[in-house]
């Protein structure tokens, strides 16, 4: 298993501390960060604590991180990381989030695939049911591939069934581009398919931590629904 340097700044406008953590690739266990001085979980360290920032680093590849109830599994609030280098206060601020002592701070990271022509990704689906992390790994270039859930490698149509898609939020690996990302519904037609961009310190980027970021949808998940991504790979 290869490794990465994930580091984070969890603010608010008077205060703000710093989590890291030496993080396993592909993996949310054991991938909770630290207070970089007491060696400290953020709902022990910050408990009852308002917080509207979170800037997310990691070393390369791509990374999504989540503020999670430890005791009821709950996602508090969630994103993507972006490499180290590229940080920008303006477009990590997020909604006032009160933290909770069981509160954790855990980051999934993914390396570069090491293929010159295939892609990792990474995609956070929230629909009427919850917020799910779902991922596709070694995309060949121009090849639509399905994206499945992180935990349990469930479908789009097995984890969300009878649930409503309210917002697609993508990350690919450093440099790739998203062309496009379908919901795909049981009998193989073509639901919906948006395009997306590049991200980072390149022509054309969109944002420093999202290549394709869609709200406020509202289609309706049935059994056997697929969610699948087209990439290419950086020049």
């Amino acid at each position: 298993m290869t490794t990465q340097v994930v580091s984070a700044t969890v603010s608010n406008p008077s205060m703000g501390k710093v989590f890291s953590k030496t993080a396993t690739d592909d993996a949310w266990d054991g991938n909770t960060l630290t207070d970089t001085l007491s060696g400290q979980q953020i709902g022990i360290l910050m408990p009852n604590t308002t917080i509207n920032q979170v800037q997310f680093q990691y070393a390369a590849g791509l990374c999504a991180w989540r503020i999670q109830n430890a005791a009821t599994l709950t996602f508090q609030r969630f994103g993507f990381g972006v490499k180290d280098g590229l940080a920008c206060v303006a477009s990590s601020k997020m909604a006032p989030y009160t933290i909770n002592p069981n509160d954790i701070l855990t980051a999934y990271p993914l390396p570069v695939d090491a293929d010159a022509t295939h892609t990792n990704a990474l995609a956070w689906i929230r629909t009427s049911k919850g917020v799910e992390l779902f991922e596709a790994k070694n995309v060949v270039d121009a090849t639509a591939t399905e994206m499945k859930t992180v935990v349990n490698e469930q479908t789009l149509g097995d984890s969300m069934f009878n649930s409503t898609l309210a917002s697609i939020h993508v990350q690919a690996e450093d440099g790739a581009t998203v062309d496009q990302v379908e919901i795909i519904d049981n009998s193989g037609g073509t639901v919906l398919t948006i395009y997306g961009g590049v991200r980072g310190d390149s022509l054309g980027a969109m944002s420093l931590d999202i290549n394709l970021r869609a709200d406020n949808l509202a289609v309706p998940i049935g059994k056997g629904f697929s969610l699948k991504i087209t990439t290419t790979t950086q020049p």
